[in-house]
């Protein structure tokens, strides 16, 4: 397997950024052996919300990978003016292998196949690189 093509949805736009979250730790380690231990908090700013998803889900892998932090409850605010802002808080603890059973390591998130649709429920698709 190469790539992994993921579709959430949410009512809001949170809902579904925070779902896309859930949606990348599930696919490196199963997150319902992952405890609320810790906390991190995440701010991204991107022009459009393509770039806001794809920056997310850069930011969860390095987190994730990079850092040792394996989230499982995700708590997104986004607004917007001249750019979009994302404000999250993550909710997990470090990384114990025997524990949270790796899975599969992502590489990246791709803008190929990416699509939000804004309607009620929100969709977003997206491929990432494995």
């Amino acid at each position: 397997m190469t790539d992994a093509f993921i579709e959430v949805t949410g009512q809001t736009l949170e809902e579904a950024f925070e779902t896309a979250g859930i949606a990348v730790v599930d696919t490196i380690f199963d997150i319902k052996s992952v405890e609320k231990k810790m906390e991190k908090k995440i701010e991204i700013k991107a022009r459009d919300l393509n770039n806001l998803l794809y920056s997310w889900l850069e930011e969860i892998i390095i987190l994730t990978i990079t850092d040792g932090f394996v989230g499982a409850i995700f708590k997104v605010c986004i607004t917007k003016s001249q750019e979009y802002v994302l404000n999250a808080i993550i909710y997990g603890e470090e990384i114990d292998f025997q524990k949270h059973h790796f899975k599969l390591e992502i590489k990246a998130p791709t803008y190929h196949l990416m699509e939000i649709k804004l309607e009620k429920p929100i969709v977003m698709r997206f491929l990432l690189d494995l």
